[in-house]
């Protein structure tokens, strides 16, 4: 397996830089085992039955991009992953190499914030920012930008608009430095539709980290490692997800990093002997999980997601779960037909390949 393999050529005109309006009139691109469909987004009721379990994820991405100065020094800061019950962040800093532990960095826009120095290792650093998490959240909703990702073009920084634009309508635990994508796509209108529909939701949380954005470098994929990010699968979670199999449903995840978590909550069951009915259970800390062509997926039957980058980890994800081959076309097909691509793109509905690739 070599990260060359899902490569391909994506024209910069499909990059979107801005959501369809209203957001349930992206298309949804249908990946079945024997044909695709272009559909819509708002066909998803009609593509869900009764009984079916949807999975989203209600993180809520933070305004995580701080700048600040040691010195003469200007450093830019991406806030990435929280200590569990602390004020103490993992964060990516630009211009790294200046900080020392002890160090205190100056926020701009928030004079009253402390933030210190507590270790660094190559570009990224764990940073206290005090006692006072009100304090903390208060300054990074005045001082911090949304991070969007580098493929959409803000010269300028953020517009007002993307502060709404990149949160998900099932946005509720603070903690995100990236949208869970898949669900950008919903409104009250798409959700009350898929409620009459039969369709019933359970949520979980993953903290998506800035590592999403960062490139796949090794020539091997397997040699790479993801930053871990912090998951909760709930006991109630876990007991919706597990109940739509044994009813006749199926559980359908809302977006990769959805996926994630489940696969990383699917424990073998006794004797190490794996329950396809009953997959989940509770689960809560953090997860680095790689999911590759040839992981035998066990919690999930369908799979919403975006369309994403050449050579990246959500590629192989994709690849992994609806088989490389037809991902290879159905990405083919979405290039040739002008589908819009990544974090403010159009859907695809993947369906399980029934054996790893």
């Amino acid at each position: 397996m070599r990260t060359e393999d899902f490569n391909f050529a994506l024209p910069e005109r499909l990059i979107a830089q801005e959501p369809a309006r209203p957001r349930d009139a992206a298309r949804l691109l249908v990946v079945r085992p024997d044909r695709l469909d272009d559909r819509g987004v708002r066909d998803l009721p009609g593509l869900l039955g009764p009984g079916d379990v949807m999975v989203v994820n209600d993180t809520r991405v933070i305004p995580a991009r701080l700048h600040g100065r040691r010195g003469e020094a200007a450093i830019e800061i991406m806030l990435n992953r929280a200590e569990e019950g602390s004020t103490v962040w993992e964060a990516l800093v630009r211009n790294a190499r200046r900080l020392r532990p002890g160090d205190v960095i100056a926020i701009e826009g928030a004079a009253d914030l402390p933030c210190r120095v507590v270790s660094r290792e190559g570009g990224t650093a764990r940073l206290d920012f005090g006692p006072d998490p009100a304090l903390l959240a208060a300054a990074l909703e005045r001082a911090g930008e949304i991070p969007l990702p580098p493929y959409i073009a803000r010269p300028e920084g953020p517009r007002p608009e993307d502060r709404a634009d990149y949160q998900t309508l099932f946005a509720a635990r603070p903690g995100a430095v990236a949208a869970p994508t898949a669900s950008l796509h919903f409104t009250p209108e798409l959700v009350a539709a898929l409620e009459a529909r039969g369709v019933q939701r359970a949520t979980v949380t993953l903290h998506v980290g800035a590592g999403t954005f960062l490139p796949l470098r090794a020539e091997d994929p397997r040699a790479h490692t993801l930053h871990a990010e912090w998951g909760e699968v709930t006991e109630a979670a876990a007991a919706l997800i597990n109940a739509a199999r044994p009813a006749g449903g199926r559980i359908v995840a809302i977006g990769t990093t959805a996926l994630r978590l489940l696969e990383t909550a699917a424990r073998g069951g006794k004797d190490g002997v794996d329950d396809p009915l009953r997959p989940v259970r509770p689960f809560r800390g953090l997860t680095d999980i790689f999911l590759l062509p040839g992981h035998r997926f066990r919690a999930a039957d369908l799979l919403m997601t975006n369309f994403h980058l050449p050579k990246s980890t959500l590629f192989m994800l994709v690849s992994a779960f609806a088989g490389t081959a037809r991902m290879r076309a159905a990405y083919a097909h979405a290039i040739a037909e002008e589908y819009r691509f990544y974090s403010y793109g159009d859907g695809s509905l993947l369906f399980r390949a029934e054996e790893p690739a």
